[in-house]
């Protein structure tokens, strides 16, 4: 009788691996897509920058939606829900509502980059404070200070956004939906130097992630700073969320799905693996959900849409998932 053996299972590490090499042929395929002698010229470096931007995108979102749903013990919550999102839009629509569209256009560089990661992190410098003040609170209070934050600014954009100019809501409407397709080349090599910084300061957390994601008593009792982690995520987390949202635009839905795709796919506790998994995730949607946009969808759409689209249909399925279980 013959023996069946079965075949091991890919590791993590293997996993991984596939992956980059998934996201890196995707990358080849949308830039070298279409191209010939006459018009390498022209092409090249603009979806070369559009890659470098889905990869800081990428990098951003996947490492923050990781660390949150760490910090908070909850899979199906992200940075967006604290509100930072719709801050930087409320910061977008104040500037056109009261100085115009000529002055945001002025700042859409370094100044208005730098006012909405100043005005983000010391957002998230608050809620700190109000979580771990003098009456020491959950993490679930942050989330809920959030939640009514975001919609507070919401509400006020949106009325801001109904009696402003049609032209400069027009103007408006371009900073309110993630796109590629406009790169600000500068910002870009300013948004991959804070990332390089926060992956030198960063690196050596994931080991004290794996022990956060136990808990904080746990974390405690195991010799974790446990206000210090917090507060060095939070700050962190509104620096990366402000930088993509700046470079690109808001894209709601892509941290939940690559995170919670990451750690079923590496099926692993260590953040390491999971955050290196989350990113590549994010980069090979993105360039597949880019891909999409120019040559399917002729431009008619936005890569957000598509992102959305897909990650609220997941994000439905997550939350009748835990309802379930």
């Amino acid at each position: 009788m013959r023996a069946f053996v079965s075949r091991p299972a890919i590791s993590g590490t293997g996993k991984i691996v596939w992956l980059a090499i998934l996201a890196a042929a995707a990358a080849f395929l949308f830039i070298a897509g279409g191209l010939d002698a006459d018009n390498i010229g022209y092409f090249l470096p603009k979806r070369l920058a559009k890659i470098l931007a889905i990869a800081v995108s990428a990098w951003c979102i996947g490492y923050t939606a990781v660390t949150f749903q760490t910090i908070t013990c909850n899979r199906i919550l992200t940075p967006s829900v604290m509100g930072l999102d719709t801050l930087y839009l409320f910061i977008q629509t104040v500037v056109i509502c009261f100085f115009g569209s000529g002055k945001l256009e002025m700042m859409s560089g370094y100044g208005n980059f730098l006012l909405s990661v100043a005005i983000m992190t010391g957002a998230s410098g608050l809620l700190f404070l109000l979580l771990f003040g003098k009456m020491r609170r959950s993490v679930y209070f942050l989330l809920l200070a959030g939640l009514v934050a975001g919609a507070l600014f919401q509400s006020l954009a949106t009325f801001m956004q109904v009696m402003m100019d049609p032209n400069e809501f027009l103007f408006l409407q371009g900073k309110m939906f993630a796109s590629f397709n406009n790169i600000n080349t500068g910002l870009l090599g300013l948004c991959i130097l804070i990332c390089l910084a926060v992956i030198v300061l960063t690196w050596r957390d994931c080991r004290q992630y794996d022990v956060l994601a136990l808990g904080p008593e746990q974390a405690i009792s195991l010799g974790i700073s446990y206000r210090a982690a917090i507060l060095k995520s939070l700050i962190v987390t509104a620096v990366l969320v402000s930088v993509s949202t700046a470079l690109t635009g808001p894209v709601t839905f892509l941290g939940i799905l690559v995170a919670n795709l990451a750690r079923q796919l590496t099926g692993s506790f260590r953040h390491s693996r999971i955050i290196a998994c989350s990113v590549l995730l994010g980069c090979l949607f993105l360039t597949t959900g880019q891909w999409l946009t120019e040559r399917v969808f002729q431009f008619s759409t936005t890569v957000s849409v598509i992102i959305n689209f897909i990650g609220g249909l997941y994000f439905i399925f997550l939350i009748l998932k835990d309802g379930k279980t």
